[in-house]
């Protein structure tokens, strides 16, 4: 059951209603479920949002690579909402159906460009050994440059925190197409 639902606009406070109508007239253009338990703590919700659009929208590493990270973060701490928000943007952006499965299964993918493996790699080392060893820092840091890497780091950080603020809000995962991530360990 979700633990923060969404509030009806009529009940929303002056400070809710001034951040809420921020997000709602971005590119986001509605409030939507990540945004939904946030909205109890308005101005940390509007900070999160304006950082998540750059990194959606305008980091280093381009879009169709940041969904691929968003992916891998949201299969790490298995968030759905995330997941079936994401899955179809990623695969839009030219990620393919093989990879985004394997990604869903827990697998490595074995069918990757040069920069999709670089970015899957930095983000499994990133979110399993909490770090990133010199090797795989410095292959980022010449494909991407600096910027590059701590925009990767970020996407990875402020997607895990997405996912845990909704994994514990029990954010309500909205209808789609794909399907849901499987558990890890059955």
């Amino acid at each position: 059951m979700d633990r923060l639902p969404p509030l009806p606009p009529e009940q929303w406070t002056d400070e809710q209603r001034h951040h809420a109508e921020e997000i709602i007239r971005g590119p986001r253009g509605a409030l939507l479920s990540p945004f939904v338990p946030l909205l109890r703590s308005p101005e940390l919700m509007s900070h999160a949002q304006r950082m998540g659009e750059y990194l959606r929208y305008r980091s280093a590493i381009g879009v169709r690579l940041s969904e691929l990270a968003i992916l891998i973060s949201a299969r790490q701490w298995t968030q759905q909402v995330e997941w079936v928000i994401h899955a179809p943007i990623a695969l839009r952006e030219g990620i393919s159906a093989d990879t985004v499965d394997a990604i869903a299964q827990g697998r490595r993918p074995a069918q990757m460009s040069d920069e999709e493996a670089l970015v899957h790699d930095f983000c499994i080392e990133l979110h399993y050994n909490r770090g990133v060893a010199d090797a795989t820092w410095t292959m980022v840091v010449e494909r991407f440059g600096e910027q590059g890497a701590i925009d990767l780091v970020a996407i990875n950080g402020y997607y895990t925190f997405l996912s845990m603020v909704m994994n514990a809000a029990r954010t309500a995962v909205p209808t789609s197409l794909v399907d849901p991530l499987p558990g890890f360990g059955g």
